[in-house]
Formats: structure tokens, C-alpha cells, sequence
């Protein structure tokens, strides 16, 4: 849990149950699962997404599982009173359930921050049914572009990437989906782009994914860009300022990708 470059402060959960929100059209669309099946949920965290997995699919069975018991605990606050889904403390390496046990597994956000995802990818295909599905929904850091871009608002972002890969993680890693279940055995039915764009004529969302997504997950690796030498502070608070004046400049701009994989066992 420690080497979640993003931690675990009550901002981040804003950020956390903000996003979800923000995106749930652009990555929920098209998932949707049929009444009696059962699904693994791999790192709910929060909840962000549990609470759209279960209100887009009222008749289905989720068992959604974390490392941490604290998001676990804010998670089920969230959720109180939603009764199809149940929480449970479990490691993805290590799942504390039989082989075949699940019509489906629904992965997001989680693969980026594993040391080994395919280890993740093999205990999760080990839980599932045969000819059951895997959903699994990562972003790619190198895919973020905005404008105007000063230097410092850059390198701020650019601090927030190697402070994740120093921890031997793959913020990148949305590029790799469909490599990534492929060599997990799985058969890839779909990789597609989940990309977002928004300029001044959407001012809401360009808010949205600047200041409600974006800058509050940079400002999470502050500290560990500052104790690696990755950035000075004067640099730090002028990038994310920069930042954030893109969702109010006549002339900002933002796009960023998330990649959505869906596979069968």
C-alpha cells in the first residue's frame, strides 16, 4: 500500500469519487453486465467506479476487493445502501477465492500501480470462468497534452511520471493493454482509445478534467518529486499554477487517452 504514488489523503479520495464521475460516460458506456452473473471487481479502492459498475448493472452480483482497508471503509460509506455489492480485503496476487468463481472481471485504474500486472492478470484469469470476460481500463500519462504549456507546468507533470516509475510502476502503462492480456493468455476482443478533449466551449469539463483530475493527481507526488531532487519548489508551485490557469485561459486546451481492453477467457 506504501507504494501507491498517489496515497491516501482525504484529496485524493475527492479526486478519486470526482473522476469517476466526470468520466463515467467516456469508460461506461458500453459496460454493462446481465442480471445473475457474479463479477470481480480487482482494486474498487474508493469506490469511484463500484458505484457505476453497480447502479448500470442493479441485478448483478459484485464482489469488489482492495488492499487497503481504509479505502475499503470509505468505500462502503459511499455505497451504503447499495445492496448488490459486496467489499472484501484481498490482495490481486493472491485472491482468496476458487478457480472459476467469476462470470466476469472488471479491472481499472489498478494495473499501473503493480510492479508485476501480469502476475495480477494470471491470479485474475485463474478466478475466472471460461468464457467469461475481463474488462480492463488503464491511462497513459504520455498521452496528456494541454495549451498553453510552460516549461514549468511540464515538468511538474513530467515529475509526477518518473516519482511513479522510481517506484517500479507504469504510468505509460494504457499503451500496453492489449500486449499486456494477450500475454496473459487471455483472447483480446477489443482494445480501444478512451481519449477526452475539452477547450474553452466546454468550460465545465475542461475544468473538470484539469482541476478536478488532473492537478490534484500531480499535486500527489509533490513531496516525493522534491525528497528525489526530480524538481526545486519554486518550479513545483509555478508548474502547477500553469496548470491550472489552462481550464481559464481563453485559449486552453486539454487531451488526454485512457485505453479500455476487453478479453475472454
Amino acid at each position: 500500500m506504501n507504494a501507491y504514488v498517489h496515497g491516501y489523503t482525504p484529496r485524493e479520495t475527492q479526486r478519486l469519487q470526482e473522476q469517476s464521475g466526470i468520466l463515467e460516460e467516456l469508460l461506461h458506456s458500453d459496460t454493462c453486465y446481465s442480471a445473475g452473473h457474479k463479477v470481480l471487481e480487482a482494486g474498487c479502492g474508493v469506490g469511484g467506479q463500484t458505484v457505476i459498475l453497480t447502479r448500470r448493472s442493479p441485478e448483478t452480483e459484485f464482489i469488489s476487493i482492495d488492499i487497503s482497508p481504509e479505502s475499503l471503509s470509505q468505500a462502503q460509506v459511499e455505497l451504503e445502501g447499495i445492496t448488490n455489492v459486496c467489499f472484501r480485503q484481498a490482495n490481486i496476487t493472491e485472491l482468496p477465492f476458487d478457480d472459476e468463481s467469476f462470470d466476469h472481471v472488471f479491472v481499472c485504474f489498478v494495473l499501473e500501480h503493480l510492479s508485476e500486472p501480469l502476475v495480477a492478470l494470471a491470479e485474475l484469469k485463474r478466478v475466472l470462468k471460461p468464457g467469461g470476460t475481463i474488462t480492463a481500463i488503464e491511462g497513459d500519462h504520455g498521452s496528456c497534452f494541454w495549451h498553453p504549456e510552460p516549461p514549468d507546468s511540464l515538468k511538474v507533470w513530467d515529475c509526477m511520471i518518473m516519482a511513479q516509475q522510481h517506484l517500479g510502476h507504469d504510468p505509460l502503462i494504457g499503451r500496453r493493454v492489449y500486449p499486456l492480456l494477450d500475454k496473459a493468455g487471455f483472447h483480446v476482443q477489443d482494445v480501444s482509445p478512451k481519449w477526452v478533449y475539452a477547450d474553452s466551449s466546454t468550460p465545465e469539463l475542461l475544468d473538470g478534467v484539469v482541476n478536478r483530475i488532473i492537478v490534484p493527481m500531480t499535486q500527489t507526488a509533490r513531496e516525493q518529486s522534491l525528497e528525489l531532487g526530480l524538481v526545486d519548489q519554486d518550479s513545483w508551485e509555478r508548474g502547477i499554477i500553469d496548470l491550472e490557469n489552462v481550464a481559464i485561459d481563453p485559449e486552453g486546451t486539454f487531451f488526454y487517452t485512457w485505453f479500455k481492453g476487453v478479453a475472454t477467457k
